[in-house]
């Protein structure tokens, strides 16, 4: 998987210190009511289509670009489903980072599911009765995504979802 040239650069200052970067997840939904999944190629677990922000880059946008550029699916989205902070993630390198991530169910209105870069395995459209193994997190952001009438759920520290 390539590192943004940005990050890249952030890396060769910081080192291996942690950053705090903003990242967008999709999830999309077709008519069928499966979702559109794929396996990544770093530790081959199932996710949704998502990744970081470029710097200056609205959330919506860098969803609809990371799910085009991951997947092939061209979407639109609906409505912002979720905002949340990841646990902190340390690489085989070493590199910690932790991300702002925001949620966004969007409609597919274009392109066809395919893997469509190097950071996917296999990507496809999976009914919710049959989906592959995700972590826990993955299925909250899509459970959240599903019922959502329009009102994103907000987590903060020390405050339980009714």
């Amino acid at each position: 998987m390539a590192i943004p040239a940005f990050l890249a650069e952030l890396r060769s200052v910081v080192g291996t210190r942690k950053l705090w970067l903003s990242a967008a997840v999709t999830v999309v939904l077709d008519d069928r009511d499966r979702v559109l999944l794929l396996q990544r190629a770093d530790d081959g677990r199932w996710a949704l289509p998502g990744g970081i922000l470029e710097p200056g880059e609205q959330p919506a946008d860098g969803a609809v670009r990371e799910c085009l550029e991951e997947t092939g699916v061209a979407v639109v989205p609906e409505l912002l489903a979720a905002v949340s902070v990841s646990p902190e993630v340390t690489y085989p390198n070493g590199d910690v980072t932790q991300y702002l991530i925001t949620v966004f169910r969007c409609r597919a209105v274009g392109g066809e599911a395919r893997v469509n870069d190097d950071e996917s395995l296999a990507v496809g459209w999976y009914g919710l009765d049959e989906l592959p193994p995700m972590i826990e997190q993955e299925h909250e952001w899509l459970r959240q995504a599903r019922e959502s009438q329009g009102a994103a759920f907000f987590a903060w520290e020390g405050v339980q979802r009714p």
